[in-house]
């Protein structure tokens, strides 16, 4: 309705952003892990959040659909989103034919990194928070910020940058004990 112009005046509390709201760039800022929990139908602009997270959790329940152009639109932001995760003709045979997957499918294409039961869905992701809170929030903060980084890097120069995050992450107070606790043979605190 928005898009068509016939959309009515609408009082809300919730105060209009100031500058451009572009949710797909908002997960390359964040180098963190991010953990998405799909328990339902995933429809058009609900990729870029499902593209954004690091790790995708989807119940056997849940599907996944690009209907634009079906209606004369094109996911655009959507492509640019999915382009970062997915074979290229995977993404435009998705957007161009607006084909709802089921979760299994999405699994198949990248978009999904597991799929449970719907009753295990919690469990799962809890399962995951409490591996990834093991590990140096450090190195992984580092490890993310490389990934998204090396997006705009000249393959050329790659490993040079890499080789300065290395550096970087070997200055931490995580890797000094990581370190220690392996010269020492136990678990890092």
């Amino acid at each position: 309705k928005s898009f068509s112009g016939n959309t009515e005046q609408v009082i809300s509390t919730v105060p209009e952003p100031k500058n451009e709201v572009v949710l797909g760039d908002i997960f390359n800022l964040l180098h963190k892990p991010c953990i998405a929990k799909v328990h339902a139908p995933v429809y058009a602009g609900g990729f870029l959040i499902v593209c954004g997270c690091t790790h995708v959790i989807a119940s056997k329940n849940a599907t996944f659909s690009l209907p634009e152009v079906k209606r004369g639109l094109f996911p655009f932001q959507v492509m640019q989103s999915m382009l970062q995760i997915m074979p290229a003709r995977t993404v435009l045979d998705w957007c161009i034919r607006a084909k709802t997957l089921t979760a299994n499918e999405a699994l198949q294409t990248g978009l999904v990194t597991k799929v449970v039961d719907d009753g295990n869905l919690n469990e799962e992701v809890q399962q995951l928070v409490d591996e990834i809170f093991q590990f140096s929030p450090s190195a992984i903060r580092l490890g993310l910020e490389a990934f998204d980084n090396l997006k705009n890097i000249p393959a050329k120069e790659a490993h040079s940058y890499l080789k300065q995050m290395l550096g970087d992450c070997i200055q931490t107070e995580d890797a000094a004990e990581g370190m220690a606790a392996f010269i020492e043979k136990r678990k890092p605190v």
